[in-house]
């Protein structure tokens, strides 16, 4: 197996002005490609910390994928850190300097002296030209260890990835087959989906590694073979999956990657059905769920945000009496804006939420947390309490979760 590290660099990343968006997709990528990245490290800005990680990274794998440091200002310091690393100078690459150029006589800017710097690099370097900025990438070989060196712009790094590093690294090395398969659970805690699948998980061979992927409400299991053969690995992956899916048939949500509301569009889409919201406590959050996904206007045709119960009876048809007896987080209540967005919406089906998210406005019968989440399907209504705990953001979240396995479980009964 073929080991690869990836190295971020940027005081920007250490003190949370930027979030490492580059590291995951490469990782990605090079595990699409079958390397497999042992280690992924932050550092800062200074030459003592970069050198120290690369020394630590050759020891661990066979490529080191270096990001970030390579822009034109003084903080830019990988190229000389690099050079300093394999004990050689600078020299100006005429490629580079040609495509600078041609950058800022496009853009009709001033070429200056710190741009045309740019174009020099590490004596010992193979470039990578970049097509798309001023900072080139850079390829070298050393002591049986391959080290890539790339700018830390997204779309810049990206390109050099897929058009220069991969080619590459594919044509250098004999790489093995990975492959993954996932398997989505809802309404099943992580630490007892483990107990029931134990004696699955205790006959996995060497080269098939199980992991359990936790988020609010749900989790996702990832079922990854090494080495050998592809097809092989999918047989084999397969006949452990349908163990497990034997075993949990009534948690399991998709074995395709896809997140929940996906799967749910998905479902209703292929079905010809609408959904409307109702949603108090989630503010919205619900309805973001869906309508980050390309295409969701096929299922997803909207609803109310009636946060005041003002609004719920103006908009909803929530009636005065149910609101002053029973409350605004109440089964009655929930229960009945879920019919109201069906009546009001014309949707075939619909989803209501409302409860205390916090940090205030909890009571002895109805602490922060409290939530009733209903859903109208073709044949009937049905509510259920969650009682959460946790900052407001989490029992949001947790709300939203909870509201689609819900409506998740009401399709599958009404269109099974």
């Amino acid at each position: 197996m073929i080991l690869a590290e990836i190295i971020t660099i940027g005081d920007e990343i250490l003190i949370g002005q930027i979030v490492d968006t580059n590291s995951a997709w490469i990782a990605h990528k090079l595990n699409e490609a079958g390397i497999r990245v042992k280690q992924i490290t932050s550092v800062s800005d200074d030459k003592t910390h970069i050198l120290e990680a690369l020394k630590a990274a050759s020891q661990r794998a066979q490529i080191i994928i270096i990001t970030g440091g390579l822009g034109p200002t003084k903080d830019d310091i990988t190229k000389i850190t690099l050079a300093e690393y394999f004990n050689t100078g600078l020299k100006r690459d005429e490629a580079t300097l040609l495509n600078v150029t041609r950058i800022f006589e496009k853009y009709n800017r001033p070429l200056l002296a710190v741009n045309v710097r740019q174009a020099d690099v590490p004596a010992n370097c193979t470039v990578l030209l970049n097509k798309n900025g001023t900072a080139p990438g850079m390829w070298f070989n050393h002591e049986d260890r391959i080290y890539i060196s790339m700018p830390g712009v997204p779309f810049e790094m990206m390109y050099l990835v897929e058009d220069e590093v991969l080619p590459r690294l594919k044509e250098q090395f004999k790489l093995d087959s990975i492959v993954h398969q996932n398997i989505l659970t809802a309404g099943i805690g992580e630490s007892f989906l483990a107990e029931v699948i134990s004696f699955v998980e205790d006959s996995l061979p060497p080269h098939i590694k199980l992991a359990y992927l936790p988020k609010l409400g749900q989790v996702k299991l990832r079922l990854s073979a090494y080495g050998g053969d592809e097809t092989e690995l999918n047989t084999e992956i397969k006949f452990y999956v349908d163990q497990i899916i034997a075993l949990i048939s009534e948690y399991v949500v998709t074995t395709e990657d896809k997140p929940l509301e996906r799967v749910v569009l998905d479902f209703m889409e292929n079905r010809s059905l609408t959904l409307s919201v109702a949603e108090s406590c989630t503010g919205g959050y619900l309805s973001h769920l869906f309508t980050q996904h390309a295409g969701s206007s096929a299922v997803f045709l909207g609803g109310g945000i009636t946060y005041s119960n003002d609004l719920k009876t103006k908009i909803l048809g929530v009636l005065p009496n149910t609101l002053s007896t029973y409350g605004a987080v109440s089964e009655e209540t929930v229960k009945e804006m879920a019919k109201g967005a069906i009546a009001n919406f014309k949707s075939d089906y619909s989803v209501a939420i409302s409860g205390v998210a916090g940090p205030g406005g909890g009571t002895e019968d109805k602490p922060v947390g409290t939530v009733w989440v209903a859903v109208t399907g073709k044949e009937k209504t049905i509510a259920k309490k969650f009682q959460f705990s946790g900052r407001r953001l989490q029992n949001i979240e947790r709300a939203a979760v909870n509201a689609l396995v819900l409506l998740f479980n009401i399709l599958k009964e009404e269109h099974h």
